[in-house]
């Protein structure tokens, strides 16, 4: 028997007799090696912050993507934060108090969401500036970078349950929840 008759019955062998564990054990090793990446442990330590576990951890990895990073980054999910956060903030004060002036809701949607305090401030809490991907000719710690970023995680929790509901608690929780200004409704 030639060497290479003996390597074929041997590869047939294992096949036939070892259990279909040890095949996946390469893959395996694979997927930890993937999942222990310092920006995917940030993305883990992240969710667990927020209490909120994403079914499409993509959308998590873009909301934590600046544009100056990648063509696939946060912009539009930011976007999609900033709606979620104006309508829940409406929804907050006019549940409490529905006959809140135009003027008082647009003061509390500015106060809340703006870049240089609180927005900014919410996110450097959960420190995103340590976790949001960006060039290397971007600061990470800019202001606008931040909030972009804390925008995005709500309007990436929107599209993955497919609903604002769940980005608007989750926003409350953070925001309220000593992790940032507490705004007091």
């Amino acid at each position: 028997m030639n060497s290479l008759n003996f390597i074929f019955i041997l590869f047939v062998c294992i096949t036939l007799y070892c259990p279909p564990q040890s095949f996946t054990l390469a893959q395996s090793v694979q997927l930890s090696d993937q999942t222990l990446s310092p920006f995917s442990v940030a993305l883990d330590n992240l969710q667990i912050q927020i209490n909120y576990t994403f079914e499409n951890i993509g959308l998590l990895r873009r909301a934590m993507t600046h544009a100056s990073y990648s063509e696939e980054n946060n912009k539009a999910l930011s976007v999609l934060g900033v709606r979620l956060i104006e309508a829940s903030v409406a929804l907050q004060l006019l549940t409490k108090n529905v006959d809140a002036s135009s003027k008082e809701l647009n003061s509390r949607i500015v106060e809340i969401d703006n870049i240089a305090t609180s927005c900014a401030l919410d996110g450097t809490h959960l420190g995103l500036q340590n976790i949001v991907r960006v060039s290397f000719k971007t600061s990470s710690m800019a202001p606008a970078v931040v909030c972009g970023a804390f925008r995005a995680i709500f309007g990436a929790i929107a599209v993955d349950t497919g609903s604002l509901d769940e980005g608007g608690r989750v926003f409350w929780k953070v925001h309220e929840g000593g992790v940032g200004r507490a705004m007091a409704m």
